[in-house]
């Protein structure tokens, strides 16, 4: 069953039921399902997919001339290989198609890695006779970096040719729950928490069986398919498996600058900025600053967090890369009970804040919050409060702060992942963090609590119209 990716299915529509040739390329992580999206939107439609795999420029070359020439194409009574790349891209142009012809090389590094003249050759094709026609030719690649840097990149052949760029994100909450029917809202939260995103991760756990089976059974098994993701992925992109292991552990528990990085690992501090710019590459790893920094702030080496964005890669460094050992022998109700169960509420908390931005993002798209936010995000500075007639500087932090493209209007949220409602001294503190007299403006607030609210918080947010969020409205 295929779920969500409706604007990712519109968008390919849009450019298939376009009166000029498109040029569409289409990236993102592995796993994201870039294919199922892509296969998604051919069905209906006559469409020749070719999947690229390691291997030679010649082989590719056979094979690519084999998909091409089982379409029925004239020169298939005469061929069974194209002669040269050129000869065969020419002959999409004798796809048998009464609508626009549509040609997808999935995976396309591995044929640019084959020969590295390819994007040369489409370009020259493209300007020359492609593009005169009525086609649709889907790139797609999962090398984050080979795709931004050598095919989209100014200065590289295929700049400017592509009619439609899209980068395949992980899918938002709100979708997740799709793959999750027979979970309370809890428990969905829970698996998104865990899984994040990513429709392949998604589909591995079962909403029949509860959230502790499904961690036993689907994660922490040996031979399951989840058990070794993280090392295969590893293993796919990088080279020293062992040191991206130790920065990645780092980071996932909770070590989020260099120095600190630095301090876990023992790695030489002059060569983790390059194993950072390399995780990151690949969409692991993103470097947040607090949502009101400035440019030059954010210019700034040692202003940035580390944080994992792969969810799954999160859950995997917190509970199972450390009990190898005890799953590797069997040990799957030793390291639940002991490693995962007692800290895995506290774990979900990181993931609530994200799932309380994307409430804000729909209300916001929607128009129903009291001004539309422009930036969205967490907050930290070094704030300065007086105290008993004391000044007093301390590091605050807010779950989430909001603001116009003026910086006239604020929306402070907190997010309560507690098993109690949230008093009116939650809103107090909220409201005692923020330096109103560095961001001058009008401030409004919301709460978020998975357990409620008590009355006395109901009664307040109801003169001081405060948000009020809970379980319910996620």
């Amino acid at each position: 069953m295929f779920i969500g990716r409706k604007r990712e299915l519109a968008f390919l529509q849009d450019c298939y039921n376009s009166n000029r040739a498109e040029m569409v390329v289409i990236y993102g992580r592995r796993r994201i399902g870039k294919t199922e999206l892509i296969k998604q939107f051919s069905k209906g439609k006559q469409v020749v997919f070719y999947a690229c795999t390691e291997c030679t420029d010649t082989e590719q070359l056979t094979r690519f001339s084999k998909r091409l020439l089982n379409t029925g194409m004239p020169a298939a009574k005469f061929l069974t290989k194209f002669p040269d790349w050129e000869s065969a891209l020419h002959s999409m142009l004798d796809i048998s198609s009464k609508e626009k012809k549509v040609l997808v090389i999935d995976e396309f590094p591995y044929m640019c890695k084959g020969n590295s003249e390819i994007p040369s050759i489409i370009q020259n094709m493209w300007d020359h006779e492609l593009s005169k026609h009525n086609i649709m030719l889907i790139l797609c690649g999962s090398a984050i970096s080979f795709m931004e840097d050598e095919i989209l990149a100014e200065k590289n052949p295929l700049y400017g040719r592509a009619t439609g760029i899209y980068k395949l994100k992980p899918l938002s909450f709100e979708e997740t729950k799709g793959f999750f029917p027979d979970y309370t809202i809890e428990e969905q939260v829970i698996a998104y928490s865990i899984l994040g995103g990513i429709p392949y991760y998604l589909e591995q756990f079962d909403s029949k069986k509860s959230i502790a089976d499904n961690i036993k059974y689907n994660i922490l098994r040996k031979g399951c398919v989840l058990y070794n993701e993280v090392e295969f992925l590893l293993h796919q992109e990088f080279r020293e498996t062992s040191v991206y292991n130790a920065i990645i552990e780092a980071v996932a528990l909770g070590n989020n600058k260099l120095a600190l990085i630095h301090s876990k690992t023992q790695i030489e501090k002059n060569k983790i900025p390059a194993y950072m710019k390399n995780i990151m590459e690949i969409g692991l790893v993103e470097r947040e600053f607090s949502v009101l920094a400035t440019a030059k702030e954010k210019a700034g080496s040692q202003k940035g967090l580390y944080q994992l964005t792969d969810a799954y890669f999160r859950f995997w460094y917190s509970f199972v890369y450390g009990s190898y050992s005890e799953l590797e022998e069997g040990d799957i109700d030793g390291v639940w009970q002991y490693q995962v169960e007692p800290q895995l509420h506290q774990f979900v908390s990181h993931m609530y804040e994200k799932v309380c931005i994307e409430y804000l993002r729909r209300q916001n798209k929607a128009g129903k919050l009291p001004f539309h936010f422009t930036k969205i995000g967490r907050w930290w500075d070094n704030v300065t409060h007086t105290i008993d007639g004391k000044k007093r500087t301390v590091a605050e932090e807010i779950d989430i702060v909001a603001t116009d493209r003026q910086e006239g209007e604020y929306l402070l949220g907190e997010c309560k992942y507690r098993h109690e409602p949230a008093g009116v001294e939650t809103l107090r503190h909220l409201q005692h963090k923020f330096p109103s007299n560095k961001y001058k403006g009008q401030y409004h607030y919301a709460i978020f609590s998975f357990y409620g609210f008590t009355e006395g918080l109901r009664d307040v947010a109801g003169k001081e119209n405060v948000l009020l969020v809970g379980a319910a409205e996620l």
